[in-house]
């Protein structure tokens, strides 16, 4: 991809975000949230599979 179309698409993906944040922050928060929990859920699950893996 050239430089300048990944730019571009960059700076559109910041311009959406902050449009939807504005516009609807209670819903950006939901899935902020709903993203740390997916994470974090992830990490938790890696944590004891090699816990389990280890004993």
């Amino acid at each position: 991809m050239p430089a300048k179309a990944k730019t571009l698409l960059i700076w559109i993906v910041v311009i959406f975000l902050i449009y939807a944040v504005v516009t609807n922050p209670d819903a950006a928060a939901n899935i902020v949230e709903a993203i740390w929990e997916f994470i974090l859920s992830a990490f938790t699950g890696f944590g004891q599979f090699f816990a389990n893996l280890a004993s």
